[in-house]
């Protein structure tokens, strides 16, 4: 385990333990089959989440996120991604920002894969918590805002924070958090927008912040909800949180 890590974010686990854990987990405790599950995202764009453990298992990843793991593709990105569960199957989201972590521990940089120097992780977080420092905006958004509409809504989002991230002992993590809080809202809501189009019985949603490490160490997940939604049944209900489960909790 890597200390830094932990020192930063306490409960986190590295995402292959993520990942054997929670599938063995609803294998076992929900019956469901894996090979029928459909795995989406609202991960950051950023190369480095491509690596993200639970693709090793759940297959060709319907992308929701874009510039800090913002899900853009909105309603009606979650309604194809309803349409595209197979029969009988089950679905699956994982959410959440990324932060780097260097080998000294600062957070907010990393070390890529064949590069010698660091580099920002998440940069676009970073860009914006440096345009609500000084109050600057992206020369796009008089221009043509179309040109950089992800950098532009996502500085937007997190303006309305802005004396709690800047109050922050660490703006890097309190921005990092919010972005978090704010796309666990936004993925709650557009399942409740679109939960007559799911061709499935249940929904699990993974949320969490990823921690990027080192190219020769592995990243961690600081899991911040695990909920399981029946979609029969979601007007009437709030999604169950799973981490409340006491049979997850023996595990």
């Amino acid at each position: 385990m890597d200390v830094n890590v932990l020192r930063a974010y306490p409960n986190a686990q590295t995402g292959e333990h993520i990942t054997d854990t929670y599938l063995a987990y609803l294998e076992d405790e929900y019956r469901s089959d894996l090979k029928r599950m459909l795995f989406a995202t609202s991960l950051c764009s950023d190369d480095v989440n491509v690596s993200t453990d639970f693709r090793r298992v759940l297959k060709r990843p319907f992308t929701m996120g874009g510039l800090g793991g913002i899900p853009f593709t909105g309603y009606t990105g979650m309604v194809a991604f309803a349409h595209h569960i197979p029969d009988g199957g089950d679905a699956f989201i994982m959410y959440g920002p990324h932060i780097g972590i260097t080998e000294d521990g600062q957070l907010g940089k990393m070390r890529r894969r064949g590069q010698a120097h660091e580099t920002s992780s998440c940069g676009a977080l970073q860009l914006a918590l440096a345009r609500i420092k000084d109050g600057t905006q992206s020369p796009f958004s008089s221009e043509d805002p179309v040109l950089d509409y992800q950098q532009l809504l996502l500085e937007e989002l997190l303006s309305s924070h802005r004396e709690q991230i800047l109050m922050a002992n660490d703006p890097i993590k309190e921005v990092t958090d919010i972005t978090y809080t704010i796309i666990h809202e936004k993925i709650l809501k557009l399942v409740m927008l679109a939960r007559e189009e799911f061709n499935c019985e249940r929904l699990f949603a993974l949320g969490g912040i990823i921690v990027n490490t080192a190219p020769d160490m592995s990243d961690y997940v600081d899991v911040k909800h695990f909920e399981v939604f029946h979609m029969d049944d979601l007007k009437e209900k709030k999604p169950v949180s799973i981490l409340r489960n006491e049979n997850f909790k023996r595990i």
